[in-house]
């Protein structure tokens, strides 16, 4: 040996002794592992040959299975509206009479066939719409048919409709889903019966004015400006005469440029109407046979 060059350490001079212990531990624990898995794997097997359910790809995987549970969930709902369209065109061809009994024969009772007839007409025919993989069951479907067409419409295009969101549906059991659907249709025809009452008023005041003379058009028009000029006043010797009131009990100070200021606004816009519209000023009584007939307007 060179000088100066120390020996390479062996494991008894670093104390770290092989544990060969601990190696069997650890193929021990990999040989119940993948006992405990066998046995899984031949579990989950033995159910799906008892269920008669074909494994994706052969594979116990719950990550495939939930996939292939998905898959299975949308050719449902697909295949429910495929059989309402199908019964629709069954009912066209049938002569008056016969469908009943040709949903005897396929075991369908006839409110079950309404609902798929309706499902069909009210739900897109994309088999890959939003509304669709939302819903991913019959019974959600179902519960879905009591909004309205332009309704469902919305939710497929924009993925909500009013409260109703299509990432709500998915998450929703069929209860919750059928509490909010009615909320939602509630709201829709709140809606519906605002916009009619006020489209009624309209359709009744249009009719109105068409049937009214040029004369009685005109006393309508003098009888609101009448009631806006009451208003003017009624703010004047009542709200402003109060606070002005209030201002001077306040303090003994002298506050008449304040007031003086507020009353100034109000005759420069009465003079500029007054201007704009070429009137004369009767405030004076200057005019008595016109004052007179505008205190007649104004009672």
């Amino acid at each position: 040996m060179k000088a100066g060059r120390k020996p390479t350490p062996t494991a008894t001079a670093l104390n770290l002794p092989m544990n060969e212990q601990a190696i069997k531990d650890d193929v021990q624990s990999l040989n119940q592992l993948a006992l405990v898995t066998s046995q899984h794997d031949s579990a989950v097997r033995a159910v799906a040959l008892q269920m008669g359910y074909q494994l994706p790809a052969d594979c116990t995987d719950p990550d495939l299975i939930q996939r292939d549970i998905s898959a299975n969930m949308r050719r449902s709902v697909e295949a429910c509206l495929e059989v309402g369209r199908g019964l629709r065109v069954l009912k066209e061809a049938c002569g008056h009479g016969n469908f009943m009994a040709r949903l005897d024969v396929l075991g369908i009772e006839g409110r079950v066939a309404q609902k798929f007839m309706q499902m069909a007409r009210k739900f897109p025919k994309a088999p890959t719409s939003a509304l669709l993989k939302a819903a991913e069951s019959q019974n959600k479907l179902f519960e879905i048919l009591i909004l309205d067409e332009d309704q469902i419409e919305e939710l497929n295009l924009t993925g909500q409709t009013g409260e109703l969101a299509l990432d709500d549906i998915a998450t929703m059991s069929v209860k919750e889903l059928r509490h909010a659907v009615r909320e939602a249709r509630a709201d829709k025809d709140a809606s519906d019966k605002l916009l009619a009452d006020k489209n009624a008023k309209i359709d009744k005041l249009s009719r109105h004015i068409k049937k009214a003379t040029p004369d009685q058009v005109l006393l309508e028009i003098q009888k609101e400006a009448t009631a806006h000029m009451n208003d003017a006043l009624g703010c004047v010797r009542g709200q402003i005469r109060q606070a002005f009131t209030a201002i001077k009990n306040h303090t003994e100070d002298d506050h008449s440029v304040f007031m003086a200021g507020l009353l100034g606004q109000l005759q420069a816009d009465v003079t500029a109407l007054r201007e704009e519209f070429n009137l004369p000023d009767i405030s004076n009584a200057a005019d008595q046979e016109l004052a007179a007939e505008v205190a007649q307007w104004a009672k």
